[in-house]
């Protein structure tokens, strides 16, 4: 593996940070608002799984119990 001076190494990654393409300020807060709904989504979904799953069992141990 070649090594290369700090110098070079230095000029090398902000070669790179100047092609990153960073996300508009809109682009940041839509996305924000999407993954907040998502996960209220997704926990009323498991909310829901659990009540049918725990309503279940109660029936099945009140018929067996």
């Amino acid at each position: 593996m070649a090594t290369t001076n700090p110098l070079q190494f230095i000029q090398q990654v902000r070669a790179e940070v100047a092609k990153v393409v960073w996300p508009t300020r809109r682009e940041v807060m839509l996305t924000t608002v999407m993954v907040f709904i998502l996960a209220a989504l997704t926990a009323v979904f498991f909310a829901l799984v659990d009540i049918v799953i725990r309503t279940g069992l109660q029936y099945v141990l009140n018929v067996f119990g």
